[in-house]
């Protein structure tokens, strides 16, 4: 009975869901523009559409179901997981825009933007590597 106890609370620990850390966006290590928070919030919601030095910017995301894009979704685009939904099914009704495309994880997501100077997109800021520049946490 002693041994219940403990192994029952080990088992919760196991089974709590993930936490992550700092948020960071990253960009090509080539990119040396600085953007501060309304201006990711723009590019992400498509509102600009390259970045301030010129030189066009092409957002990525992560999965709905992605524990740090909720993070994201929070802290850069200023929206919920519904109010986000529903703007990029408005611009895609009105042909004014089309969401930023969904990569698989956090590795493509590192791959893509270390490969292309266009990309920028968002991961757990313990996942960055040194092929990527980090240009905002949060």
């Amino acid at each position: 009975m002693k041994f219940i106890k403990p192994m029952l609370l080990a088992l919760m620990f196991t089974w709590m869901p993930q936490a992550f850390g700092e948020l960071a966006i990253i960009v090509n290590k080539s990119n040396a523009d600085n953007l501060d928070a309304d201006y990711l919030q723009m590019i992400f919601l498509g509102k600009a559409k390259g970045y301030p030095s010129a030189g066009k910017a092409v957002p990525l995301d992560l999965p709905e179901d992605h524990p740090i894009r909720e993070t994201f979704l929070k802290n850069v685009a200023r929206k919920s997981k519904a109010q986000y939904t529903a703007y990029w099914a408005k611009l895609m009704f009105t042909g004014k825009g089309v969401p930023p495309k969904v990569v698989d994880d956090e590795n493509a997501m590192l791959e893509l933007v270390s490969k292309n100077p266009s990309i920028i997109g968002y991961v757990d800021a313990s996942k960055v590597t040194g092929d990527v520049r980090v240009v905002a946490k949060f």
